[in-house]
């Protein structure tokens, strides 16, 4: 019998919803004029765009119980969080951006740090999944 891992599917679904949805989010914010338009791309496309791709095929690796899944995931999360916690912290204390991209991608930042706690849960690598 299968051990239950409390949160397991919900967070797979929602990561594999999120990083979807954060694909055109990325567009949007670099074809925007904001300030910053160089930093922007250059996330973008050094660390947005592959942390969402990475992210997109953990989740699916997730959804269909392979163990590899999890390392994937940790992965995503780290390069979303090494992103978004400085970007944010610059685009704070710079532009006072708290209801605008500098509070969203602080708030993401957050969300990202909760999930690597989660994923690091030693029960998901047990013999649980394929």
């Amino acid at each position: 019998m299968k051990e239950r891992v409390f949160g397991y599917w919900t967070l797979a679904w929602v990561g594999l919803i999120s990083n979807i949805i954060a694909l055109p989010i990325i567009a949007l914010i670099i074809s925007s004029g904001a300030p910053l338009k160089v930093a922007n791309l250059t996330l973008a496309i050094s660390l947005g765009w592959p942390s969402a791709i990475v992210g997109i095929i953990s989740s699916s690796a997730l959804l269909a119980e392979k163990k590899w899944g999890v390392t994937l995931a940790l992965v995503s999360l780290s390069m979303i969080i090494s992103g978004t916690a400085p970007y944010s912290i610059i685009r704070l204390i710079t532009f006072k951006d708290f209801l605008g991209i500098g509070g969203l991608t602080l708030i993401s930042s957050l969300f990202g740090i909760l999930a690597l706690i989660y994923w690091c849960n030693p029960k998901h690598r047990r013999k649980i999944r394929l």
